[in-house]
């Protein structure tokens, strides 16, 4: 048996039979079947030519090889009162906490875990990979889209993720190391609008304070924005990231929702350092049962009731 010159290329081998005393030769193909044959198949090789055998391979069919996508971020296409509990402290809501199947930055740990309340017929949508960080986590050099929710009739809610290095070369910087209220929002402004901001569509801002976290809070009427005419923020730095909550509506939801809407960001928060070890204890407790859909979160809010108060107080 001879081996053919191309056997480095492709998987075919030289067999003379000892019946024949002709000049050609006959090749079994491999059993990588690389071109849909069956090992029993012998193609006959009669000196060709490699002009005509180069063009040979090119018509015939090669194994199809798919490039896949990273998945999507996680999202449920159904209202989310009917996956995430109820609000302890306002049970018209439910209570979203971030897990690391929802956003690629929490997995890659370049996000701390921080929690919202919803109404509970918003859904969840899907964040494009593009947009999502997914390629380029953990070391990001732009914004990128943590998770949104929408409500036709009333509004959508999104977080927005930037890279500290972005706005202040100081490590582990806080919001207020990175200046006034007025000097982060001109910088993350079109993040909350889609397109631009102008000063003077900047109504409201003011500061909260949480445990040892600073909140900067914004209001703003922005009637050319992408995101819709009414928008309100909430952003906070923890880490290497400065994190952009962003409530926005239109017109006509603003009319028959701004209560509900103004209520959104006031709830908006990290989880505090005792409830973060929970957190991550419920993550790997997760992580071993692959039979588990559901967020570590909503575990600890459905069997451990106790606990609900204390991540939400």
């Amino acid at each position: 048996m001879a081996t053919f010159p191309f056997t480095s290329l492709f998987p075919l081998t030289l067999s003379s039979p000892s019946s024949s005393s002709s000049s050609s030769s006959s090749f079994k193909l491999s059993t990588l079947h690389a071109f849909r044959a069956s090992t029993s198949e012998y193609v006959s090789f009669r000196h060709t030519p490699r002009r005509e055998f180069l063009k040979g391979l090119a018509l015939m069919p090669l194994p199809l090889v798919v490039l896949r996508e990273p998945p999507p971020s996680h999202a449920r296409e159904v209202e989310v009162g009917s996956f995430l509990p109820p609000s302890p402290s306002d049970p018209s809501f439910v209570l979203f906490t971030a897990s690391p199947k929802d956003t690629p930055a929490l997995r890659a740990g370049n996000v701390q875990p921080y929690k919202f309340l919803l109404p509970p017929t918003w859904k969840q949508a899907r964040v494009a990979n593009i947009l999502s960080g997914n390629y380029c986590q953990p070391k990001c050099a732009e914004p990128w889209v943590e998770v949104k929710f929408e409500d036709e009739k009333q509004g959508k809610v999104q977080v927005v993720a930037s890279p500290l290095i972005r706005l202040t070369n100081k490590p582990n910087a806080t919001i207020e190391d990175i200046g006034s209220p007025e000097k982060l929002i001109a910088s993350l402004g079109p993040f909350v609008t889609g397109n631009t901001l102008d000063p003077e569509e900047l109504i409201e801002t003011s500061v909260e304070k949480l445990g040892d976290q600073t909140y900067y809070k914004y209001v703003l009427e922005t009637p050319y924005a992408l995101t819709g005419t009414h928008n309100l923020a909430k952003a906070t730095a923890k880490g290497n990231t400065v994190v952009l909550f962003v409530v926005s509506a239109n017109d006509k939801q603003w009319q028959t929702s701004e209560e509900t809407v103004l209520n959104i960001p006031s709830k908006f928060s990290f989880l505090s350092e005792v409830n973060k070890e929970v957190y991550f204890f419920l993550v790997l407790f997760i992580q071993k049962d692959s039979a588990m859909h559901c967020s570590p979160f909503q575990i600890l809010c459905l069997e451990v009731e106790s606990c609900l108060n204390a991540l939400t107080s």
